[in-house]
């Protein structure tokens, strides 16, 4: 019998509010992402300077990531086995377009450095990836909504075959201001929920 796994915690930013496991655990009323985020990192007491030149879905990746993995304890100098599987339906667009507005003008043209590196969605991976110092697999993949049965077949073969410890999977998406959402979760051998699609898409739409 194949073993099953379980959902040990979750993290969701969305609507200027991050909750942990179902709790709110900071809000605010700002008016833009950029504030509402750079004020959500520091409530956390993240110490990470590297964030504020992030690119927005790096950052609502790493915070997100950065709320689960500091609640599930994990140490970020001790090396960690745990694949990370994100995915989302806008890619790098925003990031994409301020790129094109570095280029767009033939007369004014200098691409940004700092703008092309986060042109690729799964940089946000290897922003927390660095963080936590995690060698372990990961992927990005786009869909046109939230996928849970991707999700969970993914994660499951990795966890079997024994690629990782444990899965940190999810949807992290951001157009602009007003259309964003994080919504991450652990896959373990251990947790209170089980892993499945209707426990995902339950967990996904709180």
């Amino acid at each position: 019998m194949s073993q099953s796994y379980k959902i040990k915690s979750y993290c969701h930013i969305k609507a200027h509010e991050v909750s942990l496991n179902g709790k709110v655990i900071y809000a605010n009323d700002s008016n833009t992402f950029s504030e509402f985020i750079k004020a959500a990192y520091k409530s956390e007491k993240t110490k990470y300077p590297k964030f504020f030149k992030m690119d927005n879905l790096s950052k609502l990746a790493f915070l997100a990531a950065d709320v689960l993995l500091k609640n599930e304890n994990f140490d970020p100098e001790v090396e960690q086995n745990i694949a990370l599987v994100f995915s989302n339906k806008s890619s790098s667009l925003d990031t994409d377009r301020k790129h094109q507005e570095t280029i767009q003008d033939p007369s004014n043209y200098y691409p940004s450095p700092a703008v092309f590196v986060y042109t690729l969605p799964n940089i946000c991976i290897g922003e927390v990836s660095i963080k936590y110092k995690l060698n372990s697999e990961n992927s990005f993949f786009i869909f046109d909504s939230f996928n849970a049965r991707h999700l969970k077949i993914y994660s499951d073969i990795l966890l079997s075959n024994k690629k990782a410890d444990e899965v940190l999977c999810g949807w992290v998406d951001f157009e602009d201001d007003s259309h964003y959402e994080a919504f991450l979760y652990l896959v373990s051998p251990e947790g209170n929920t089980d892993h499945n699609e209707h426990e995902i898409n339950k967990l996904y739409n709180i």
